[in-house]
């Protein structure tokens, strides 16, 4: 009966607010200061939105959970205010502070009659007059199931992918520090000793002076291999068909490569293709015991581009039990991409993984 009666004095100031933040926002939109005002209007039905949730919470015990805070533009200001502006949240919390003055009316109304005259049915009469206002509440303030869902997913998307380049920076730090700096350390300092030993002892320094060009050689070789860990240079040049031939031949396993593409993706895309196809292929080297591989890769529609690497090994692949393909699943995810492993004991193996497609807009090549 307190929530009946809170709801006219509560429903004329949110309608008030409401409907005076955006009529004037609405008026003033081809001036300056048009959008902050609705802007700060859209905000302040953000506000009035969790006070009635609040106040349903405690006088009808209906817990509505809050939604996800609008998302913070680093735009400055004006970015800050258009963000206001395209918040679904503070629009539909408008359109309940809007639509609810008539039946605060109503209600509030019905609530002094009910203590008045109608002792009889106010148990029944309360309750059913209250159900109004929860399905309200409930269709209006509760957050969007699917956008909070989705919200949830691209948080924890964004975490993995920042776990992800840690890790490969990481690695490359780890491979630079081991390898090619050490190599040079010992270079630099090999010809330190041949210049030395240059004017007494030519035939030493000579042989030093080969040592030293050997260590450049393998110094070259390790930053050449690191290089294409990052990102090869005939994937850029030549594009996927190359690159996945390239990787084939190089699999210990022998590969059989198909590519039919009419068109090249966008660079990221490109990437993220090669290094998947590179870390299956090394998964099959390691542990399928298989005796040949296929590798393909297709355009089945205009909106996904489809991996699938197969071989006739033992089988076993699981995601679950914590090996390479857990992680390749956790980055696809983050990416909108979905793995599938269908491997069982004895074999074969076929890994499908399907990637939203984009164009190659980005790429120097993209028109070839």
């Amino acid at each position: 009966m307190l929530f009946l009666l809170l709801n006219l004095p509560l429903g004329i100031i949110g309608f008030v607010c409401v409907t005076t933040a955006l009529a004037l926002g609405a008026g003033l939109v081809v001036t300056v200061i048009g959008i902050p005002v609705l802007a700060f209007g859209l905000q302040l039905c953000r506000v009035l939105g969790t006070i009635e949730r609040v106040r349903a919470r405690w006088l009808l015990g209906l817990r509505i959970d809050a939604p996800s805070r609008r998302p913070r533009r680093r735009a400055g200001g004006l970015g800050s205010m258009f963000a206001a502006l395209a918040d679904p949240v503070s629009w539909r919390t408008a359109l309940y502070l809007f639509i609810r003055l008539p039946w605060s009316i109503i209600s509030f109304v019905a609530a002094v009659l009910l203590l008045t005259v109608g002792w009889v049915v106010l148990p029944s009469a309360t309750r059913g007059l209250v159900a109004v206002d929860r399905a309200m509440i409930r269709g209006l303030l509760s957050p969007s199931e699917e956008v909070e869902r989705r919200i949830r997913e691209l948080e924890a998307d964004r975490g993995t992918l920042a776990d992800s380049a840690a890790a490969d920076l990481r690695r490359i730090e780890r491979d630079l520090h081991d390898g090619a700096q050490a190599r040079l350390v010992a270079l630099a300092m090999g010809l330190g000793l041949a210049k030395e030993k240059l004017a007494d002892d030519p035939d030493a320094a000579a042989l030093m002076v080969a040592e030293a060009h050997g260590e450049a050689k393998l110094a070259l070789q390790e930053l050449r291999d690191l290089a294409r860990g990052i990102h090869p240079a005939i994937l850029t040049d030549r594009g996927l068909p190359a690159a996945l031939a390239s990787l084939a031949a190089r699999c210990t396993v022998p590969t059989r490569a198909a590519v039919e593409l009419s068109s090249r993706p966008a660079a990221s895309l490109e990437g993220i293709v090669y290094f998947t196809a590179s870390e299956l292929l090394t998964n099959i080297s390691k542990h399928s015991r298989a005796s040949a591989a296929t590798i393909e890769l297709r355009r089945p529609d205009g909106a996904s581009l489809l991996l699938r690497v197969s071989d006739d090994g033992v089988g076993g692949a699981d995601p679950r039990r914590g090996t390479g393909l857990a992680g390749l699943t956790g980055r696809l995810d983050a990416i909108d991409g979905t793995l599938v492993v269908v491997s069982p004991p004895g074999g074969p193996t076929l890994v499908t993984v399907a990637l939203p497609w984009r164009n190659g807009t980005d790429n120097p090549d993209s028109g070839r």
